[in-house]
């Protein structure tokens, strides 16, 4: 006689209650599959004279989709930049970098770690487009932005200066000057109108 259709998953957990079943074709629908559907799924054909079971593995797969995206970025000289990019996907996705559409390589101080980017001690030639790229089998996406790289003059207002006004004859005064500068300032120093210079004491 013509035989009964039944399904049920291996793993023995339940078949998604959102997956329609028709009988008459021995069809088992599964609308937006998601992970947690993914398995092994068996059917049961049964009849008088007996029965058989055919089975199937179902895998999830999906396309990369950005889940944190770079972004423009402006950074004085000899600063730090780090930028992170992450996606989902399945499989996992991994990552690569391109800067001005070129690949970009972990080198000096050019570090490279999944979709992390950190550059250590900025300088002008590093400013430019850089790309994050993140793929698996089943795609390719990628995010831009733009690093600028910027000079900044010395500052003194963010500086806090002392008045020393006791100091012992014969003792060691040290007074520091250090301004908000890129790149780095050159110093001299003045007595007054008079330019300091560097002797015994």
């Amino acid at each position: 006689p013509v035989p009964t259709i039944s399904w049920r998953r291996a793993d023995g957990k339940q078949i998604p209650r959102k997956a329609r079943r028709h009988r008459s074709s021995g069809l088992l629908e599964i609308p937006n599959f998601q992970q947690e559907d993914a398995g092994l799924y068996e059917c049961v054909a049964e009849n008088v004279r007996g029965k058989n079971v055919a089975r199937g593995q179902l895998t999830f797969y999906a396309q990369p989709n950005w889940i944190q995206k770079i972004s423009d970025a402006h950074v004085a000289i000899e600063e730090i930049v780090v930028w992170e990019c992450r996606a989902s996907g399945r499989p996992k996705p991994s990552y690569r970098w391109l800067k001005d559409g070129e690949p970009l390589l972990p080198q000096g101080r050019v570090q490279l770690e999944q979709g992390s980017l950190t550059i250590t001690n900025v300088s002008l030639s590093d400013a430019g487009m850089y790309q994050c790229v993140a793929e698996n089998r089943h795609g390719i996406i990628f995010a831009s932005a733009e690093l600028s790289v910027i000079a900044v003059g010395p500052d003194f207002s963010k500086t806090l200066l002392k008045k020393l006004t006791l100091v012992k004859v014969g003792g060691e005064v040290i007074i520091e000057c250090k301004p908000k500068a890129s790149p780095r300032p050159t110093y001299s120093w003045k007595k007054g109108k008079d330019i300091l210079r560097e002797n015994e004491r």
